[in-house]
């Protein structure tokens, strides 16, 4: 990996869990990659991840839920309740921006065990002419989570669930992506002496998993590199995501009036490195171990999501820290009218839980996760990613 090329920069508030056993057991799913690379050949990257994830029957987004203490990793809205509120607020103040229109669909892609969508309708509630109206639309394929949202959200009126976006039906929305886009698989190239050839798994002499490199060089793969990466040393690893999920959402915002927040670890830079991974129990594992067992993921490359979404004539909003993202929003102010109402022991969690999600460093989420806006191009700022619409939602 070259000097200037993106870190493998890793969970550090997933280290005060290092005590926890990383993953050993034996998965079925190994079984059948292992057969698939037999009778087909070395598998690319993206498949081996697709297979991981969403395996209809051994698949980590299939089986299980994932998150919390007694789960694999802990999100943003499970740290503190003040992370949804926000959002919420925000998407009121986008709607007005919208125009207030009679219908509003209020979608989120991944939503876990609809904590964030809880607490966003909550903070809604002060604003019964939007409130009153809302659609809330889930897209969720896990029927372990899928559960818990219907246990969440069961005051909750005019719901519903989808697989996919494309199921949503059509009007103006605001859509929120909160750790979505790093578990879609990625592609990865490795440059060697001939050009860029695509990173594959193999099985190694003991019958094992491991990364190899396809035999032939992507077909003019120098043409669709960003510029920065046309000189990188031998060895050098590229990540690439297709460009179709956030087209689908650009063009959904772009053409029926509307945004979408997405809120992500990742990179603000197109560049070279390798940042595929695999957590479990809090803990990084080998992501060729125990496919199925274990969550695997890879940064975002936010350049190319902003790319995608201007390439077919949606507005792009940052993206920014989710740190200063937050604070524009309020969050401070919001932590201490909290904390003014609680009890001392109450009054710590606060204030740890706002310094996770604003600060940076160990432990912290506010540096290393970004968020960016994509919205219909009539909207041209939006509350906490730009100065002038910045302030408390």
């Amino acid at each position: 990996m070259p000097t200037a090329s993106v870190p493998i920069i890793k969970f550090d508030s997933v280290e005060r869990f290092h005590s926890r056993p990383t993953v050993t057991e034996y998965s079925p799913l190994q079984s059948e990659i292992r057969k698939l690379i037999k009778s087909s050949g070395p598998m690319p990257v993206w498949r081996y991840m697709e297979l991981c994830l969403t395996h209809p029957q051994h698949g980590y987004y299939v089986s299980r839920d994932p998150l919390g203490r007694e789960g694999d990793f802990t999100t943003a809205p499970e740290v503190s309740q003040m992370f949804g509120e926000l959002l919420g607020l925000w998407a009121a103040s986008v709607w007005k921006a919208m125009g207030s229109p009679s219908l509003l669909r209020l979608v989120e892609l991944g939503p876990g065990r609809g904590t964030m969508m809880a607490d966003a309708l909550r903070a809604l509630r002060v604003l019964p002419p939007l409130y009153q109206m809302l659609n809330v639309h889930l897209v969720e394929i896990n029927p372990v989570l899928r559960d818990k949202q219907k246990a969440t959200l069961s005051a909750a009126r005019n719901i519903a669930w989808h697989d996919n976006i494309d199921e949503v039906p059509e009007g103006p929305a605001i859509i929120f992506a909160n750790e979505y886009f790093d578990v879609l698989p990625i592609h990865q190239a490795v440059r060697q002496e001939n050009g860029w050839h695509e990173r594959v798994i193999v099985l190694d002499d003991d019958g094992k998993f491991s990364f190899a490199a396809a035999p032939d060089p992507l077909p003019r793969f120098e043409v669709l590199l960003p510029p920065l990466l046309r000189a990188a040393p031998i060895g050098a690893v590229f990540e690439w995501r297709p460009d179709a999920e956030i087209m689908k959402i650009a063009r959904r915002v772009r053409d029926q009036n509307g945004a979408a927040l997405i809120i992500d670890y990742g990179h603000v830079r197109s560049d070279a490195g390798d940042t595929f991974q695999a957590i479990a129990r809090h803990s990084f594992t080998d992501p060729l171990q125990a496919p199925g067992q274990a969550d695997v993921t890879a940064h975002v490359d936010f350049q190319a999501l902003a790319h995608a979404a201007e390439d077919i004539g949606a507005r792009v909003h940052g993206p920014v820290e989710q740190g200063e993202f937050l604070k524009r929003l309020g969050i401070e102010t919001r932590a201490v009218t909290l904390m003014a109402k609680a009890s001392h022991e109450v009054s710590e969690d606060i204030s740890n839980a706002l310094k996770r999600l604003v600060e940076g460093g160990r432990g912290g989420m506010g540096a290393m996760f970004k968020v960016l806006g994509i919205s219909d191009p009539r909207l041209t700022a939006l509350p906490g990613l730009s100065e002038e619409a910045s302030g408390s939602a």
